[in-house]
């Protein structure tokens, strides 16, 4: 059985699966929702859209958000 279809930009995608490949102890999971887990956490996703999000440890969120100017996403009641 072939992957999934998906409508998310090719383009993306394929930069997600390189930045996957930096680091031999990453595998990508999910055919038609891509994401990455280590220790049976999700860590990061890419959407539909192709849009990247990534799960930081708490001490990291604040300093990610400031140097990169991005936002929170906010998938669960915790806040940011």
């Amino acid at each position: 059985m072939g992957m999934p279809k998906h409508n998310m930009p090719t383009a993306k995608l394929a930069l997600y699966e390189k930045l996957i490949t930096t680091n031999s102890k990453i595998k990508r999971k999910g055919a038609a929702n891509p994401y990455t887990p280590l220790n049976g956490h999700m860590f990061s996703y890419l959407d539909p859209s192709g849009s990247l999000a990534l799960r930081l440890p708490k001490t990291r969120e604040k300093s990610f958000s400031r140097s990169t100017r991005r936002r929170c996403l906010r998938r669960t009641a915790a806040s940011c």
